[in-house]
């Protein structure tokens, strides 16, 4: 038997005597605090002494008007229909939160919902005096509004005030860095993500065209169409095309050799396809001469001298 097992018989025992608590002392199984000498206690009386209670209140009235007293005794004002919404939602609520508890305690008993029923009672009830209140002291012409020009010390100074100002405005721009910073954070990871992301597809089409390639030289596959699937080439199946890449590529053309680009060659030289005859002259195959309609030098020589006379 262990000391707290021992000590435990000794405390939960009812038939305790004398010789068995001194026994259990001399153990040590007694803490020093727990056994008080003396009676017990008795129980008071509670006595519902009616004139002493009614003299206390006569005592305690004000005989003050009720503008100065300002109390009302009333019933609860009628609840809205939002306020009945939301109690019926915490009910069904806190039933579900009891069930997952597994504590079988019915709702109507329920503290939790209890408490809050109590309050939106509590919330009718200052409602109830509100709108009685303030329809009594408008029927006596007792305005229940601040006048727009009211002026009242305030309890903290100006100085005290501005203070609390400051350090609000700070924790505000504490906390919009804190945003900022939480975003910037977040996009950088983003921004890493997507990085790593094209780092790994690029280096998988790598290796794909090294596989494929590998596969060719072997004589394994005779297709190079992976040829034309090179990263950053345009597929005939994209539609998407840069407008500034295709205009680019209009002016200055793909790349490549530029110089010496429009020199003639032996092909260029013997391709006549574009040659075109000039207009108005030519050769007649019919009379073996051209048709030449300009005269000669002598009649035009003729011509002149006939023109001076």
């Amino acid at each position: 038997m262990t000391e707290f097992e021992g000590a435990e018989m000794y405390s939960d025992s009812e038939h305790d005597t004398d010789e068995e608590l001194k026994e259990a002392f001399a153990a040590g199984l007694l803490k020093p605090g727990l056994n008080v000498v003396g009676e017990i206690p008795q129980k008071k009386v509670a006595k519902n002494n009616i004139s002493v209670l009614k003299q206390k209140y006569e005592e305690l009235k004000k005989t003050s008007s009720w503008v100065e007293r300002l109390d009302m005794v009333n019933a609860p004002a009628p609840i809205a229909p939002e306020l009945a919404y939301k109690e019926d939602q915490h009910g069904k609520q806190r039933q579900k939160q009891l069930k997952i508890d597994q504590d079988k305690t019915l709702i109507e008993d329920d503290l939790v919902h209890n408490d809050f029923k109590r309050e939106m009672l509590f919330y009718r009830q200052a409602q109830s005096a509100v709108l009685e209140g303030i329809a009594r002291l408008k029927s006596m012409n007792i305005p229940t509004k601040r006048p727009e020009d009211y002026f009242a010390q305030m309890a903290k100074t100006d100085d005290h005030m501005q203070k609390i100002r400051q350090k609000l405005l700070s924790k505000q721009q504490v906390q919009e860095k804190i945003e900022k910073v939480k975003k910037l954070r977040e996009l950088k990871k983003y921004g890493k993500k997507v990085q790593v992301e094209v780092h790994q597809n690029r280096l998988k089409e790598k290796k794909q065209l090294m596989d494929n390639v590998k596969k060719f030289k072997k004589g394994k596959s005779d297709n190079l169409d992976f040829l034309d699937d090179k990263p950053g080439k345009v597929k005939p199946s994209d539609k998407r095309v840069n407008a500034k890449r295709k205009s680019k590529d209009e002016k200055f053309g793909f790349g490549g050799k530029k110089r010496g680009s429009k020199r003639n060659t032996k092909d260029t030289t013997n391709d006549v396809s574009d040659f075109r005859r000039p207009a108005g002259g030519g050769f007649n195959k019919k009379l073996g001469k051209a048709n030449n309609k300009r005269p000669g030098k002598d009649r035009r020589k003729q011509s002149k001298n006939k023109n001076k006379k």
